[in-house]
């Protein structure tokens, strides 16, 4: 745990309002950006986030504000907190406040879906070249209900630099939020990301009633598709079996809080994607991701059967027990196919 540092949190939302809450208890001189006055007063006259964390009390030393210039100057570390589809429209808000030796750290899960473009590409596209080294994410096991409650868990931060990642984690880690460093940025995205498909089929498969051997198999071998994808992506393998894939995957896939794994089970009991969405207060990744997971595999001409069924269900009106079905009469395969090469350098 590092010295007080001036953290600024661009997210409203269940997240974003955790971490911030979290950094400010942490003793972080940490503010809360708000998109509108009314919101930042709001907010500071509850003491609480009632649309999104309701019954969790944000402590007094959590600054909520509307004024970005003042958050941002200074600021040491700026927390993106932020739904993926709206990520890009956020950097260009927060982009002419910032200053170049700020570090940038994008906590959304999620692919852009007109571009197939993971967060830290985005915001690298959006900020001057000299901030692009700066940027981090982070990625792991991280319910925001339960970090909100005060309960244990873990999480990774990426970067290209060395020095930005082990900055952030010094700043943000606590004594109930351990917090590891990783260079490897493109798989613990695509791992954040891709695990929120595998998290809808989960749902699914639990409202079915097929069983835990069921769900063993269908999170394995959600797994292997996400570490083909990230593998071709430039992604090391061994990534996927971290806290940003394994960890962050079986989190999403059996917990009640899960927004995707809700999402899954609805659209198991015959409701409609759009009724589902309709009646959410908060956005489920993996609808939007699963979009672009179809693009991403199609650039690189992977094989990704559960993300495809699941596409078909989501967007093409396909019955998911046939989809199902369909999953498991596929031809028989070896465990490790499209692996294989990785496998073998890492024996050598």
């Amino acid at each position: 745990m590092g010295s007080s540092r001036r953290v600024a949190v661009v997210g409203t939302g269940a997240w974003g309002t955790t971490l911030a809450a979290m950094l400010a208890r942490a003793g972080h001189h940490t503010v809360l950006c708000a998109r509108t006055r009314q919101e930042a007063v709001a907010l500071r006259s509850a003491r609480e986030n009632r649309r999104f964390l309701p019954g969790v009390v944000l402590p007094d030393e959590l600054t909520i504000s509307s004024s970005l210039e003042k958050a941002l100057n200074p600021c040491d570390i700026l927390l993106l907190v932020v739904p993926a589809q709206r990520m890009r429209e956020n950097v260009r808000w927060v982009r002419p406040f910032l200053q170049s030796e700020t570090i940038v750290l994008s906590a959304a899960k999620g692919l852009e879906v007109e571009t197939a473009l993971r967060m830290s590409e985005i915001i690298g596209e959006a900020l001057p070249a000299g901030s692009r080294e700066r940027i981090c994410v982070l990625s792991g096991p991280n319910l925001s209900r339960e970090i909100a409650a005060g309960l244990p868990t873990g999480t990774v931060i990426a970067s290209q630099s060395a020095e930005a990642a082990e900055f952030a984690q010094s700043t943000i880690m606590t004594p109930r939020f351990r917090v590891y460093t990783h260079d490897d940025v493109i798989g613990v995205e695509l791992g954040g990301a891709l695990k929120n498909i595998i998290a809808l089929g989960a749902g699914a498969a639990d409202q079915l009633g097929y069983g835990e051997n069921a769900k063993a198999i269908f999170m394995t071998r959600g797994l292997a598709e996400i570490t083909r994808l990230g593998v071709v992506a430039g992604a090391n393998p061994l990534t996927f079996s971290g806290l940003a894939g394994i960890g962050d995957l079986v989190c999403t896939c059996a917990s009640k809080h899960s927004r995707n794994h809700y999402v899954g089970q609805e659209l198991a009991r015959g409701r409609t994607l759009e009724d589902v969405e309709r009646t959410m207060n908060m956005v489920a990744e993996g609808v939007n991701t699963t979009r672009a997971a179809m693009t991403l595999a199609r650039r690189y001409d992977v094989e990704m059967p559960i993300t495809e069924q699941i596409y078909e269900v989501l967007f093409e009106g396909k019955d998911i027990q046939q989809a199902i079905k369909e999953m498991l009469l596929r031809d028989p395969k070896r465990e490790m196919e499209g692996l294989e090469d990785w496998l073998h350098r890492l024996q050598v």
